[in-house]
């Protein structure tokens, strides 16, 4: 069974939910785990920091380092970078999970907000695989996950919120664009986005306890990452993946295990037709 037993993955937005997840995937291979996010003090509305997610990745069996990073901000971003290589000597995996999310109508979204989700989502994006590109290149298998959609030009998942679809089909077209031009140097770049809700803090924007009762856990989606990242880079690259998709492929007939609450139907998540 492939592994990441030794490699060095590199995590936006890691503190709590899908990121921390990929992280603890990770661990279990007995991953060097680099948690590279804002929160360093615990919040009361959102579980979680970076050192609590260190903790937990250590205990789980990898090696973790804790950045604060902030990925809007381009000194932090390669600070990070830098420190995730002098501590473990390269980079093999970045995943891109950092977001930022406003479900809004045109006139009810702030411009404040409008660029929060551009600088997070697409700039950050972007910002963070140009820095890890130098060490990705030197890595024998080279891995660039980004947690964003299918790209569609369906007007349905543009009417309810512009600013937010641009932002995330930023993303996308990081994939698009940057699965081509790195074709060569055998770095792969993929795009992996969930069949259902997924239960992390996000889905306060989404109805909360309500609607995730409807969804899954993050484990199937880090578990779908984990099946992506230890692919052959070079076999695999420039797709859009949908998590239940990827694990079919690797033959989970089961999906009860990650289901918040086995029985209740499930609520498509953003973007899947």
């Amino acid at each position: 069974m492939a592994t990441l037993e030794g490699k060095t993955v590199f995590i936006t937005g890691a503190s709590r939910g899908i990121g921390k997840a990929i992280g603890l995937r990770a661990a279990r291979d007995g991953a060097n785990v680099v948690v590279a996010a804002k929160t360093t003090v615990p919040n009361p509305k959102l579980p979680g920091t970076i050192f609590v997610a260190q903790e937990e990745i250590e205990a789980a069996g990898g090696r973790a380092l804790a950045v604060a990073c902030d990925v809007r901000d381009e000194e932090q971003v390669r600070a990070a970078v830098a420190a995730a290589v002098e501590r473990f000597g390269g980079i093999d995996v970045l995943v891109n999970n950092a977001s930022a999310i406003y479900l809004a109508g045109t006139e009810s979204t702030p411009m404040k907000r409008y660029d929060l989700m551009q600088q997070v989502n697409a700039r950050g994006t972007f910002l963070c695989t140009q820095a890890c590109l130098p060490h990705l290149s030197k890595a024998v298998n080279p891995h660039v996950l980004m947690l964003s959609p299918p790209l569609s030009i369906r007007a349905r998942w543009f009417a309810p919120h512009v600013a937010y679809t641009i932002a995330k089909y930023g993303m996308s077209m990081c994939v698009l664009g940057m699965a081509e031009e790195l074709k060569e140097r055998g770095i792969a770049v993929n795009a992996l986005w969930p069949r259902t809700v997924i239960a992390t803090a996000a889905l306060n924007l989404l109805g909360g306890d309500e609607t995730a009762k409807h969804g899954r856990t993050p484990e199937i989606v880090a578990d779908a990452a984990h099946a992506i990242v230890t692919r052959p880079s070079r076999e695999c690259t420039g797709n859009f993946f949908i998590d239940e998709d990827v694990l079919r492929g690797e033959g989970v007939a089961d999906f009860d295990r990650y289901a918040v609450r086995k029985g209740e139907a499930l609520m498509r998540d953003l973007f899947v037709d």
